[in-house]
């Protein structure tokens, strides 16, 4: 009795099988990776940051300028 196998005397290689055809009868086609929600948008931090740069767009095209000038002179 030291040999018994599982119950039912189903041989192991049919039982993984079968939960195996299970599991991909029941997990639908997927349609996608699902993303989650976004995060909720701060305007005013995004506002900020975007003047910021901005602002050191302004500062570095004049600065460039400045040196363009003082190159040319």
């Amino acid at each position: 009795m030291a040999s018994r196998g599982r119950r039912g005397g189903v041989p192991a290689r049919d039982d993984e099988q079968r939960c195996e055809e299970r599991a991909e009868q029941q997990a639908p086609a997927p349609q996608g990776p699902e993303l989650p929600p976004p995060p909720p948008v701060d305007y005013g931090v995004f506002m900020q940051g975007l003047v910021q740069a901005m602002q050191t767009q302004a500062h570095t095209q004049a600065a460039l300028q400045a040196q363009l000038e003082a190159q040319v002179e």
